[in-house]
C-alpha cells in the first residue's frame, strides 16, 4: 500500500502525452483516464476492481440527472463518471490533510477505505436517479439510494470475490451514509465523501462541476480553493477564512441548479409520465418486489423504458402508451405553480396546509372539465441543503495568523446582499393532457384567490390565455437551451 500517497496526487499535463482515453500507468498499479472535468487523472487498483465488476457497470446506464436529459441535450452524463469523480476528489482531499498534518496519523488503510466510499457512494441508484426513489415514496414502497447502495455494495464484495473483511466493508458503508459510531476516533474523515454535519463534501463538488459543464451553465465558485485551504480542526474538516464567500457560491450554485435544471417543469412533467408509466408495469415487471432484493434490483436502469417499449405484452399496453407520448413529445404540462409565503400568518390564510388530495379535490370542483385523475400536485422544495437553514453557520474556519483555533463567521461580517431566507417551497399543478392546462391554470388561481386575495397572489387574470413566452409578473421568460415551453 506504500504507493497509494501518489495515486491522487495532481497528474502532471505537460508531460503527458496519452492516446488513449485509459490507460495502465507503468507500474501496472493504477489507471490514467482522461476526465472532461478534472483533467488526467490516476485511480488505483483496488478501485478498478470494483470499477470491473456487473453492480459497478450497470451505472453506465443511469443518467446522473434523470428526466433534465429529455430537456438539456447535454445532460448525457452518467452515474458512472460522477462515481469516478467523486472517487478521485476523495482520495485527492484525504491525501492533502495526510500531507499537511502527519499528526492525524491518516494511513493508507485510510485513503483506500475513504476513495471506495467515493466511488460507492451512487450504486443504489435506481432509472432515471432521484426520479425514481420519488416515485417509491409516492407509492408508499421503502426505498433510499443510499440504503440500496450499501446492500449492493456488499452484493459485489461477495459476488466477485473481492478481499475486504467485514469491519472495512462497515467502514465504507458507515462513510457513504456519512454517520460515524461514537466510537470513531478519526471523525473528520466523514466529513470527506457524505458530510451530514456542514454538506461541504466531495460528491457536491463533483456533481456541482460536472453537471453545469453538460448543462451549459456556469459554474460561480472553486472546489479546488477549498480543498486546498483547508485542514483538520477538533476533528472537523475546516477552511481558511477567506474562503467563505467561496462556499456560499457553493450553496447558491446548488440553488441555482435546482431552481433552472433539476426543477425544471418539463422534466417534472416526464418525470411524471415516468412515474405513471413504471406505476403501469408494476404488477407485470414486479418493480416494487425487486427493490427489496439487491440481485434483482441490479437489472433495475434507465433501459426500463426500451424494455416497456419494445414488449408486445398486452399487460404493458397502458404504460407503453405513456412511453410513446414521451417519444413523440406528448406531453403532461404544468398548468400553474405558486410560491409559498414565507410568513407563517399569511401562510395560513392559503390552501397550503392542505394536503394534495385536498388541493386536487378543490381544483377539480372549481374546474369545467376536469377529474381527479387529471391532474397532479407537486410540492418543490428548494434550499441550500439544510432545509432553512444557513449551512454556513455550521461550517468553521481557522485563521491564517491561527490555524489551530476553529471559529463560525456571521453572513453579516461576509456581505449584505447575501439572503435572510435559504428555502423556498412552490405548488404546482400538472395536467396529463395539454389541452386541459387552462382549465387547470384557472381554478388553481381561484382556488388561491378565494383564500388570499392580496397583490402576492394577484395573477394575470385567466380569462385570458396567458402568452406562454410571458411569467406571472409579465417579463419576458429566460429560455435555458430550450427554444420553446416544452424544452428539446
Amino acid at each position: 500500500m506504500a504507493e497509494t500517497n501518489e495515486f491522487f496526487e495532481e497528474f502532471d499535463r505537460s508531460s503527458a502525452t496519452l492516446s488513449q482515453m485509459s490507460v495502465l500507468d507503468t507500474t501496472g498499479q493504477s489507471r490514467i483516464i482522461n476526465d472532461p472535468v478534472h483533467g488526467h487523472v490516476s485511480i488505483p487498483k483496488y478501485c478498478y476492481e470494483v470499477i470491473d465488476t456487473p453492480q459497478f457497470q450497470r451505472l453506465r446506464d443511469l443518467k446522473q440527472l434523470g428526466t433534465s436529459y429529455f430537456v438539456f441535450p447535454g445532460a448525457s452524463h452518467n452515474r458512472f463518471e460522477h462515481s469516478l469523480g467523486v472517487c478521485y476528489l476523495a482520495g485527492k482531499f484525504v491525501n492533502t490533510l495526510r500531507k499537511k498534518q502527519p499528526e492525524l496519523l491518516i494511513t493508507d488503510e485510510d485513503i483506500k477505505l475513504v476513495s471506495l466510499a467515493g466511488l460507492c457512494h451512487d450504486l443504489g441508484h435506481g432509472p432515471f436517479s432521484h426520479a425514481f426513489e420519488n416515485w417509491a415514496a409516492r407509492c408508499g414502497v421503502p426505498f433510499h439510494h443510499e440504503e440500496m447502495s450499501k446492500d449492493l455494495l456488499q452484493l459485489l464484495v461477495d459476488d466477485n470475490h473481492l478481499d475486504y473483511t467485514k469491519e472495512e466493508i462497515g467502514f465504507i458503508q458507515d462513510l457513504i451514509g456519512g454517520k460515524p459510531h461514537a466510537s470513531q476516533e478519526k471523525r473528520f474523515l466523514f466529513d470527506i465523501v457524505a458530510n451530514s454535519r456542514t454538506s461541504v463534501d466531495v460528491d457536491k463538488f463533483d456533481y456541482l462541476a460536472r453537471d453545469c459543464i453538460n448543462v451549459g451553465m456556469k459554474n460561480s465558485y472553486d472546489h479546488s480553493r477549498l480543498m486546498k485551504f483547508s485542514r483538520v480542526i477538533n476533528n472537523e474538516i475546516c477552511f481558511l477564512s477567506k474562503e467563505v464567500y467561496n462556499v456560499y457560491e457553493m450553496f447558491h450554485t446548488r440553488y441555482s441548479m435546482h431552481k433552472l435544471v433539476y426543477s425544471h417543469k418539463v422534466a417534472k412533467a416526464i418525470e411524471f409520465m415516468i412515474f405513471d408509466a413504471i406505476s403501469a408495469a408494476n404488477v407485470h415487471l414486479k418493480i416494487s418486489e425487486r427493490i427489496q432484493d439487491p440481485k434483482r434490483y441490479v437489472y433495475l436502469t434507465d433501459g426500463i423504458l426500451k424494455d416497456i417499449e419494445a414488449s408486445e405484452d398486452p399487460a404493458l399496453s397502458a404504460s407503453r402508451a405513456i412511453v410513446q407520448r414521451i417519444r413523440r413529445r406528448e406531453l403532461y404540462k404544468m398548468a400553474d405553480e405558486i410560491l409559498v409565503p414565507a410568513d407563517p400568518q399569511r401562510r395560513r390564510h392559503t390552501p397550503l396546509e392542505l394536503s394534495d388530495a385536498e388541493i386536487s379535490k378543490a381544483v377539480v370542483s372549481l374546474s369545467r372539465t376536469l377529474q381527479i385523475e387529471d391532474i397532479i400536485i407537486d410540492r418543490v422544495k428548494m434550499n441550500y441543503a439544510m432545509k432553512d437553514q444557513n449551512p454556513v453557520d455550521s461550517v468553521h474556519f481557522f485563521s491564517k495568523w491561527d490555524a489551530t483555533e476553529s471559529f463560525s463567521i456571521p453572513k453579516q461580517k461576509v456581505s449584505l446582499l447575501i439572503p435572510e431566507q435559504f428555502s423556498e417551497n412552490y405548488v404546482r399543478v400538472f395536467v396529463r393532457r395539454p389541452e386541459q392546462a387552462f382549465d387547470a391554470q384557472e381554478a388553481f388561481r381561484k382556488l388561491f384567490h378565494m383564500c388570499d386575495p392580496s397583490p402576492a397572489h394577484s395573477l394575470p387574470s385567466p380569462s385570458q390565455k396567458p402568452n406562454p413566452g410571458v411569467d406571472l409578473t409579465g417579463k419576458k421568460k429566460r429560455k435555458l437551451f430550450a427554444e420553446d415551453d416544452s424544452g428539446l
